[in-house]
């Protein structure tokens, strides 16, 4: 919660070097879209358990708490976040002109088509932590201990590194083909890795645990959506950030090529 000053420093500055007019909206949704998405989808499940007079029943007054917790806290940091980054983190920083009048897009085969570059763009994050995904579900849903920390940080690193590179790459070969969409595209490529994790824990559901009935089945994919929709936006934004990154500096082009 303390680090959404940071969520509202990095949303606000960069609405404002878009020359953005509705910076509260941006605000707005800085402070409640994921939050808000995570807490009904947790309050839901919660109920669920209270009905079935489960053990993983979170009580009443600590979800007060929680709730307490991020109106009085995150969100007046979001606040004052956006409004430093509106003030310091603000300025145009778009290195050439740019016509207002949308530029005609050239036909382009059609695996360099935005959905299919999406797609394909999440595969090898992926694999990348593919192994230790299974050992997270084994530890979560098998209610085995974990300690490879350090082996599970190496693989976060992994991660950034791979998913920073395929976008780079991705990217340049957009841009060759004339398409200057690159923005959501470099999002939903890194999102994509989500939407891989996610069908590999159907996989998982249906090979490897014995769960059955309504609320181990809502649980399961309930956090693992929760999970995802976590990890979607983590790749999605260090990827949109790394596509941002390769305007000042190409030689990273080169570097992500051969990495």
């Amino acid at each position: 919660m303390l680090t959404s000053v940071v969520a509202g420093y990095s949303s606000g500055g960069y609405y404002m070097r878009r020359e953005g007019k509705s910076w509260i909206k941006t605000m707005f949704l800085t402070a409640t879209l994921f939050p808000t998405t995570i807490g009904v989808s947790a309050f839901v499940l919660n109920f669920g358990a209270k009905y079935y007079d489960a053990q993983s029943f979170i009580p009443f007054g600590t979800m007060v708490i929680l709730v307490a917790l991020w109106i009085f806290i995150s969100v007046p940091l979001t606040v004052v976040g956006t409004i430093f980054g509106r003030h310091w983190n603000g300025a145009p920083d778009v290195p050439c002109r740019i016509s207002l009048v949308p530029r005609h897009l050239p036909d382009k085969p059609w695996y360099m088509s935005p959905t299919v570059v999406a797609c394909a763009g999440g595969l090898l994050p992926f694999a990348s932590i593919f192994i230790e995904i299974y050992f997270l579900f084994t530890s979560f849903w098998h209610y085995k201990y974990y300690y490879v920390y350090g082996f599970l940080l190496m693989t976060y690193v992994i991660l950034l590194l791979v998913t920073s590179c395929v976008t780079i790459v991705t990217a340049y070969f957009m841009l060759n083909t004339e398409d200057y969409r690159w923005q959501w595209m470099a999002f939903f490529s890194g999102a994509s890795t989500a939407v891989y994790v996610y069908l590999y824990s159907i996989y998982y559901y249906y090979t490897r645990t014995q769960m059955s009935g309504f609320l181990q089945t809502s649980f399961y994919f309930g956090y693992v959506g929760m999970f995802c929709l976590g990890l979607g936006i983590l790749c999605g934004t260090f990827r949109f950030v790394s596509s941002r990154l390769v305007s000042s500096r190409p030689d990273l082009t080169l570097l992500a090529s051969f990495v």
